[in-house]
């Protein structure tokens, strides 16, 4: 198995032409489950065969289930932004308006600490992350993440990096950031808070996912999928998804990278880490072109791949 993984890291892939047309299929058709959530579900947390999903501009985040029609719980978060993480026998999301970072008991709800950070993106549009025994988010778009100490809720450590950063996610040991106007990621060492390697990706990278062999960027200015080797640090792929522009999610897991995107002809689609190849893509047949417009998110639990479609109120659940 170790051969196997060497074997993978070691591809030489600067490029990527796609030689056989992918699958397309209908999500709604594909999904083992269709749950009607909020007004305009965004980004979202995976806890256990749960949910957590923001409600953008409802001020809240809830708290959704494969078991229930109803939401499980519904927590005020005023403008709750960012993709959520949970971790610590909690989910964490930021308020934009407070630049507060919410700390939830991830069973009852109950707000346990609101830790004053700051916010690098007034738009949301950035992760938390979590791993190596702390809580980890770009606080400021001059260039700062910030490290939250998840024992006394405190900030235990503010690190320099690019300005203009905005998502940050944890996998190989390291914390992964984009540097959205730099267009490259850096790769931070948690033993020593400092950044140890800065990768050139796509242009203007947003978001990003570590697994599947990889470090994975959506790069909102050409469209494309940046692959990142986490162990020689050098860029190992690049895949045209044609996701240009705004929104969108990236998320590695269950042997695929899938992607979320605005283009109504490719609204979510997977990439077969082996081959750097673009796999299925899932369509929405509709005829208003609105709702056609997934711009949502997507994560995987343990057993499920959850999608939310930001203007039609859905999350498409799909199994493994």
């Amino acid at each position: 198995m170790k051969l196997f993984f060497l074997s993978i890291f070691a591809i030489p892939f600067i490029c990527v032409a796609q030689t056989s047309a992918p699958k397309i299929i209908d999500i709604n058709q594909a999904a083992f489950k269709i749950l009607q959530v909020g007004e305009k579900p965004d980004f979202m947390a995976t806890d256990a065969d749960n949910a957590w999903v923001i409600d953008d501009h409802q001020n809240r985040i809830l708290k959704i289930s494969l078991t229930n029609k109803t939401t499980l719980l519904k927590i005020p978060v005023p403008e709750a932004c960012t993709a959520p993480v949970v971790g610590f026998g909690a989910v964490w999301v930021m308020s934009c308006t407070e630049n507060t970072l919410y700390r939830i008991d991830h069973n009852s709800g109950k707000i346990l600490a609101k830790i004053p950070t700051g916010i690098a993106d007034k738009n949301g549009e950035m992760s938390l992350a979590v791993g190596d025994g702390s809580v980890w988010l770009l606080s400021d778009s001059s260039g700062i993440l910030t490290r939250v100490n998840p024992e006394n809720n405190t900030v235990q450590k503010k690190i320099t990096v690019k300005p203009f950063s905005y998502c940050a996610a944890f996998g190989y040991n390291a914390v992964w950031i984009t540097n959205y106007r730099n267009n490259s990621v850096q790769k931070i060492d948690p033993k020593t808070n400092s950044v140890i390697a800065t990768i050139p990706v796509g242009s203007k990278p947003r978001f990003l996912t570590a697994g599947e062999q990889g470090v994975w960027t959506l790069n909102q200015g050409d469209g494309t999928v940046s692959r990142i080797n986490p162990a020689s640090n050098k860029l190992n792929a690049t895949i045209n998804v044609k996701a240009v522009g705004g929104g969108g999610d990236i998320c590695a897991g269950g042997g695929k990278v899938w992607i979320v995107s605005t283009n109504t002809e490719r609204p979510v689609q997977t990439i077969n880490p082996l081959s750097n190849t673009i796999e299925t893509i899932y369509s929405e047949p509709c005829t208003n072109a609105k709702i056609c417009k997934v711009d949502g998110a997507v994560r995987i639990s343990d057993h499920y791949i959850w999608i939310s479609g930001y203007h039609s109120k859905t999350v498409w659940v799909l199994k493994k």
